[in-house]
């Protein structure tokens, strides 16, 4: 097991979150440290601007901004297939889209496995969505990983080697700072690494703390560089980031329960064990004491994610079982009181919906499809106990129809998000395609 860092901060208090919330709140068009090409940096300022002073529009951000008039809505995506009473619609394309993020004026951002981020304009309205665009190009790739924290007007990106810090202000298309606040990734390969390596990380906030998921260096080793293979947690400027959650292979699909605050984690467990592999899993890392210890590579086997045994004694059981090889990649809660234009019904109030990208060895065997699930809950506990035995138990299939026959795919979904007026968004990775969900009518108050 590899050595930890130093403890975990302490976890702050609504005091003293708020002065800093405030800051980065009012400081919607701070600077960069030049991370971004072409841009200067400009600090933050060391107090809250007075309001002749302070950027309106980075103060509303939280705000609904009118869409614009728009054509009618895309048609119905047929290849696909969607939950009854909903329909699932192509609004965008953008190559090697990955992470996504819902921006509360119906705009979408959208973390790629290039250097680029792209936002795609008025993603929530009743017709078509505008035309991609690039909102922010870094110097570091895959920039994968996107969040957007409402309360501090902000995007995190988390890359190969940073977290990245960008200040949003309602309607804006184009990143006017990118800082950079954290850096992972720094040390080496593990020794006698198998060349498994993993270079994309996921961020997520959750209870005024930042979250960076960092996958590993091989498929089976003991890295050398702690921050691989783990869940970092950090305050929102970067600052004090330490370990909490480790010995976990690629946890790339993280969700904050917007209820209850609680972080959600999906691991992807080892390849080539001798015998069954390990199914994987979604767990509410926030139910454990840090730093959690998930048990790669000791203590998988036997499609169960944990064993009992050396070096596993404090290894922590997963809550949702899914098959082995079905590789999460996004993940997002459907908040309970969700309102707006396109709300789904009541089945879907609280869930847990999971965008996995299917099996990347396998395809000539059909043995795991790519596919979007959703998860009921009773909060932080799902619905249905996990089964061990079966990882078909606990969750539902919500868009399904990426693998249409043996040796054929026409898609692998990647992220997901909730938009503003309650549609799901999933992004594809394979096609660079955007695809939106949301009840097939949709009826409307008389004037």
């Amino acid at each position: 097991m590899p050595s930890l860092p130093r403890q975990l901060p302490a976890w702050p208090s609504a005091k003293r979150i708020a002065p800093a919330c405030l800051i980065l709140f009012a400081a919607c068009a701070g600077g960069s440290d030049g991370f971004a090409s072409g841009q200067t940096s400009t600090p933050l300022p060391t107090s809250t601007p007075s309001p002749s002073t302070a950027p309106t529009r980075a103060q509303s951000c939280t705000g609904k901004t009118p869409s614009a008039s728009q054509p009618g809505p895309p048609p119905q995506n047929a290849a696909l297939t969607v939950a009854n009473g909903l329909t699932i619609q192509t609004i965008a394309h953008v190559s090697s889209a990955r992470e996504l993020a819902a921006l509360p004026n119906g705009d979408l951002i959208v973390g790629t496995l290039g250097s680029s981020i792209y936002i795609v304009p008025n993603a929530e309205g009743s017709g078509a969505a505008g035309a991609p665009q690039v909102f922010a190009t870094v110097n570091d790739s895959p920039a994968n990983g996107v969040t957007f924290v409402p309360a501090l007007c902000t995007i995190y990106v988390g890359t190969q080697h940073a977290i990245l810090r960008i200040p949003y202000a309602d309607g804006q298309l184009t990143a006017a700072s990118v800082d950079k606040i954290a850096s992972i990734r720094q040390g080496p390969i593990a020794p006698n690494s198998d060349g498994d390596e993993h270079s994309t990380t996921s961020v997520a906030f959750a209870n005024g703390m930042l979250y960076a998921s960092v996958g590993s260096s091989c498929n089976a080793c003991t890295e050398v560089d702690v921050t691989r293979a783990s869940i970092q947690v950090m305050n929102p400027d970067g600052t004090a980031i330490a370990t909490r959650a480790t010995r976990i292979r690629n946890a790339i699909a993280l969700a904050t329960n917007p209820t209850s605050g609680h972080l959600w984690v999906g691991g992807a467990g080892q390849d080539n064990l001798p015998q069954l592999h390990p199914f994987e899993f979604m767990d509410d890392l926030s139910s454990h004491a840090p730093v959690t210890d998930y048990g790669w590579p000791d203590c998988e086997e036997n499609h169960i994610a944990y064993v009992a045994g050396a070096n596993c004694s404090a290894t922590v059981a997963p809550l949702v079982a899914f098959p082995a090889y079905i590789t999460h990649i996004g993940a997002t809660f459907y908040p309970p009181n969700q309102a707006g234009t396109f709300a789904l019904g009541s089945a879907y109030r609280g869930a847990l919906f999971v965008s996995s990208h299917g099996s990347w060895h396998a395809l000539n065997s059909c043995t795991v499809a790519p596919e979007v699930d959703y998860v009921p809950m009773k909060g932080d506990v799902p619905a249905r106990a996990v089964n061990w035995k079966d990882p078909s138990v606990q969750w539902k299939p919500f868009v399904t129809g990426f693998q249409p026959a043996c040796g054929s795919r026409i898609g692998r979904p990647t992220g997901i998000a909730v938009g503003s007026q309650g549609s799901i968004f999933i992004a594809d990775d394979a096609n660079g395609t955007i695809y939106r969900v949301r009840p097939f009518a949709v009826v409307r108050p008389r004037d």
